[in-house]
């Protein structure tokens, strides 16, 4: 089953490097909105919502990526979080990726019963850069997370994480910017992550080269929908050890759904 994308709001701030092209900001600035006014959609109660058959509107057994226009744990959002979460809890057999720059505030925002964690919730961490790793992924791997992953998306210069690499994270996955003025990525930095993967015995994702792609000392201008492609013919992947019980630690299917920053 293809992957799905839940909003249920929309609108972020800026918060790092990363943030600098984001994609929504570029999207809502050509239709007139401003995408740093943070709402709740219309599709908020969507894993609730029910067909007039009474079946879910969203089937089980559905992999869903969560507030893919904004971030889970933007405090815009804390008075909606709660109500967020119970919709989580209430459909089980729907599993939930939670991806995120803004893990220092991910303990304060967890619900009451979370525990280690909830079974159908995976958390995937972004890490553009050096010093963003440095700065979150010790926090990270303390949180009470099931099912982790690390996004270096876009990829914005060489990024170690060996110290970091062990068993808790199925998956790190890589990509470069797309859109106007992408900041560059060089092929070398995704093969420098992708052995730390290796060495680890973690799974890795070259997701897709962005539109300014630097490989061999050549630069490539990558139109946008050659760019998935031309990552994939690379032939880099490493699958995770073992089959997790998410679906959402196979990114093949995010690689289809969801728009780079």
């Amino acid at each position: 089953m293809k992957s799905l994308i839940w909003n249920p709001w929309h609108g972020c701030k800026k918060y790092s490097e990363g943030c600098a092209h984001c994609y929504v900001y570029r999207r809502d600035a050509a239709v007139g909105r401003d995408a740093a006014q943070v709402t709740r959609t219309k599709d908020f109660n969507w894993p609730m919502r029910r067909r007039r058959d009474g079946a879910f509107s969203l089937p089980d057994g559905a992999h869903v990526y969560a507030c893919m226009t904004s971030d889970f744990f933007l405090p815009e959002a804390d008075p909606w979080r709660a109500e967020a979460w119970a919709c989580i809890r209430a459909r089980p057999e729907v599993s939930f990726s939670i991806i995120t720059k803004r893990i220092s505030r991910m303990e304060e925002c967890l619900p009451p019963d979370w525990g280690e964690g909830y079974e159908n919730v995976e958390i995937g961490l972004t890490c553009e850069n050096q010093r963003r790793a440095e700065e979150r992924m010790d926090i990270f791997l303390r949180l009470p997370i099931r099912s982790r992953f690390v996004i270096c998306e876009p990829l914005l210069g060489p990024v170690d994480l060996a110290k970091w690499l062990d068993a808790r994270i199925g998956e790190v996955v890589a990509g470069g910017e797309s859109g106007p003025g992408a900041r560059e990525m060089r092929y070398e930095w995704v093969l420098a992550l992708r052995e730390q993967c290796r060495r680890a015995g973690v799974g890795f994702h070259f997701k897709q080269t962005g539109a300014n792609f630097v490989k061999d000392g050549r630069r490539f201008c990558i139109e946008r929908a050659l760019q998935m492609p031309q990552a994939k013919k690379a032939g880099i992947d490493i699958p995770p050890v073992s089959t997790p019980s998410l679906g959402g630690n196979n990114k093949a299917e995010q690689s289809k759904q969801e728009e780079p920053s």
